[in-house]
């Protein structure tokens, strides 16, 4: 249930500059960002702010230009956020994952002015990388680099970049400032492409910190000290977590490549209050060795969102901290739209997303857009100001997916139970017939997660000759136990129709994963399609 006083609390300003300026004035020293040993409080980060926003103006960035940022979960790439708000530039995040043609993809939609970027990261160099786009992107003029590499004269140093800056005057940057709208888009963040290319979505300052206050309603801690390791492109790090803790005046401890020990190791030094992230990686800092050795006594919440977590996990959870939550949202959306808790009901956090937002618009409809009844499953649609613009450069994509009367399609379909809450019965394009069934791969999957010794699953479709398609079920099994899969099967078929039964149990050591966590059912699906009966 929303904590609407925790929500009062807070400053209610539109714009994301109007948040850094409230909180250097009122608590300048308190910490904003901290990476090892490096910390920075509030009135330092305004500083390092206000230096990259006039640095960007002097080199001809304007509102609308977009501005790139190739780094790890670290300061680096909140300032140059932050600096791009404040002058109603929109601020694009690289994963350093990426391969060259990913990020030819997303530059050559995006078209950013700038490019931030490290040179090196662990043991990939990407001197050669920047110096491809930077000769086949021609509305690319400056790559800067935040680290010091080797002598080049390819880039521009930070130093060499800042140092331009000195040419703007204070108020030069205020008018810029006060040109900035909360209707203006801030943020590109390029969707992760499971049904064909990746789309830009383009969200404004107005969705970011209406949903940001919106979830300090529901993950009410406080103070707000939190781990960011996720990746820098996903809003999921940009909004979930960087910006609910910024609207809060929080600490947000970055965390450059997740490592459960370390994870853990670092919920204590740090304090942590509330424990983030998505359930893959909440398993597997809970199940490590060493966790038993660290005290996680300031720990106030725990919160997963993006997929399920099967009770087992959750009855772990409740052990460390009484006060859970999970939640449902999407790019398009901006962030959550339902929440479960925070509660220690597991039925509810199991087997649901919560209840939708009381404050927003959702609803969910039936292929003619006709709302559904309870218990009856549809696709969940939601409405307001705080959703996405639109995609950046594909008005039809835009049109498909936001009504003429302003609802969001988000393609996911759910049911409200009778108490309230959403359970979500997979995506309408995930959704596929075996022998005239409609089957709901995560439907099954719940099922699949009650069995023992089940660490994660995912259920995807291959076409057959008989039934049009059939389920295939990849299971990674819990560290140090096996798994029958005649076993596991003959539970299946007590517990579900037998259309519902997938029709091969896969073992893998791993799940493949996307970068933010989640696994990766565009793989699976591909693999599917060779498996051998």
């Amino acid at each position: 249930m929303i904590n609407q006083d925790r929500i009062d609390q807070l400053p209610d300003f539109q714009k994301i500059p109007d948040y850094l300026q409230f909180y250097a004035d009122t608590r300048p020293d308190s910490e904003a960002l901290i990476l090892g040993d490096a910390r920075i409080n509030y009135g330092q980060l305004k500083e390092s702010v206000d230096r990259y926003a006039k640095a960007l103006i002097a080199s001809g960035v304007v509102k609308g230009d977009r501005v790139a940022t190739l780094c790890t979960p670290h300061p680096d790439y909140f300032i140059t956020f932050l600096a791009c708000n404040s002058i109603g530039a929109i601020w694009m995040g690289l994963n350093p994952k990426y391969q060259i043609d990913e990020y030819q993809y997303v530059l050559k939609d995006g078209t950013p002015k700038v490019i931030f970027s490290r040179c090196q990261i662990g043991d990939r160099n990407f001197f050669d990388t920047l110096t491809v786009l930077k000769q086949q992107n021609e509305g690319l003029e400056k790559i800067i680099l935040l680290d010091e590499p080797t002598e080049t004269t390819e880039f521009i140093s930070i130093d060499q970049f800042l140092n331009t800056g000195n040419a703007i005057s204070d108020n030069e940057l205020s008018q810029y400032y006060k040109a900035v709208l909360p209707q203006d888009p801030a943020l590109l963040v390029y969707t992760s492409g499971s049904t064909g290319n990746p789309k830009g979505a383009l969200i404004h300052q107005l969705g970011l910190t209406k949903v940001a206050r919106v979830q300090n309603g529901y993950w009410d801690v406080d103070p707000v000290r939190i781990i960011n390791f996720l990746p820098i492109n996903h809003l999921g790090c940009v909004g979930d977590i960087s910006m609910y803790c910024f609207v809060a005046g929080g600490t947000q401890v970055f965390m450059e490549d997740f490592e459960p020990d370390t994870y853990n190791r670092l919920m204590e030094k740090e304090k942590i209050t509330i424990w983030g992230g998505v359930p893959t990686s909440v398993q597997m800092s809970a199940e490590h060795e060493n966790f038993k050795h660290y005290d996680l006594s300031s720990l106030q919440m725990i919160i997963w969102s993006g997929a399920a977590a099967s009770e087992p996990l959750i009855k772990r959870l409740l052990t460390i901290c009484p006060r859970l939550s999970n939640s449902y949202g999407q790019t398009e959306s901006v962030g959550s739209i339902c929440f479960a808790g925070p509660t220690d009901n597991i039925d509810e956090l199991a087997n649901t997303v919560g209840a939708p937002v009381s404050c927003y618009q959702v609803r969910i409809v039936d292929e003619k857009g006709n709302q559904v009844a309870t218990g009856e499953s549809g696709e969940l649609q939601v409405r307001g100001d705080f959703i996405m613009v639109g995609y950046l450069n594909q008005p039809e994509k835009t049109a498909e997916t936001i009504t003429a009367d302003g609802w969001l399609k988000t393609g996911d379909l759910g049911l409200l139970r009778e108490d309230g809450n959403v359970t979500l019965v997979g995506r309408l394009k995930e959704m596929f017939k075996s022998g005239g069934y409609n089957v709901y791969p995560r439907e099954i999957e719940q099922v699949i997660e009650e069995f023992k010794g089940v660490a994660v699953v995912a259920v995807v479709s291959k076409a057959e000759p008989l039934f049009g398609e059939v389920g295939i079920a990849y299971i990674q099994p819990h560290e140090n136990l096996s798994l029958d899969l005649a076993q596991l099967k003959a539970f299946c078929k007590e517990k579900m129709a037998n259309y519902k039964v997938p029709k091969q149990f896969i073992l893998m050591d791993v799940l493949p994963l996307l970068p933010i966590g989640k696994v990766d059912k565009k793989a699976l699906t591909v693999l599917a399609q060779t498996a051998v009966r």
